[in-house]
C-alpha cells in the first residue's frame, strides 16, 4: 500500500463470500452468557457478578456441568474457592457420573483436588465407568 493511502473501513475484501456467517444457538448463547463459560474462562469477577445476581451455584447447564466442574477441569482454583464457599455442591454429578474431582484429578490440578478434598468431596465416589478421581 502506497504511503498516505489508508483502507476503507470494513472488511479487507468486500465480496460477501470472505465474510462468514456466524450462527450460535440459544443455549450457546445462554452458556457462554452463564456462569459456566465464567467458570471455564477464570473469570473470577464475571463469576462474583453472576453468583451475586442469580445465586445458584451448582446450577447445571443443559450437558449436566456445573460452573464447579468447569472451573475444576480448567485448573482455576479461585474461581473454585468462591464457588465452593457460596455454597456449590462438591460432590455434584455430571450425566457420565463425574464430579468436579474427578475433572480435576484428570488433568492433574492438585491444589484444586486438595481443596475439593477439604470440602468434603468423595475420593471413592465412582464414575458410570466404575473409575474413581484415583484412578484418573
Amino acid at each position: 500500500m502506497a504511503a498516505g493511502r489508508r483502507s476503507p473501513p470494513g472488511p479487507c475484501c468486500p465480496s460477501r463470500l470472505a465474510v462468514p456467517s456466524v450462527h450460535q444457538s440459544l443455549p450457546e448463547m445462554d452458556f457462554e452468557r452463564g456462569i459456566w463459560a465464567a467458570a471455564r474462562d477464570g473469570d473470577e469477577p464475571r463469576v462474583l457478578e453472576l453468583l451475586e445476581r442469580r445465586g445458584e451455584p451448582s446450577q447445571p447447564d443443559l450437558a449436566g456441568y456445573t460452573a464447579l466442574h468447569y472451573a475444576s477441569r480448567n485448573g482455576h482454583l479461585g474461581v473454585c474457592r468462591l464457588l465452593l464457599q457460596r455454597g456449590a455442591r462438591c460432590d455434584a454429578r455430571t450425566p457420565g457420573g463425574a464430579t468436579p474431582l474427578h475433572r480435576a484429578s484428570y488433568c492433574g490440578h492438585l491444589p484444586i483436588a486438595r481443596l475439593l478434598l477439604a470440602h468434603g468431596a468423595d475420593p471413592l465416589a465412582t464414575d458410570s465407568d466404575g473409575r474413581t478421581s484415583l484412578h484418573k
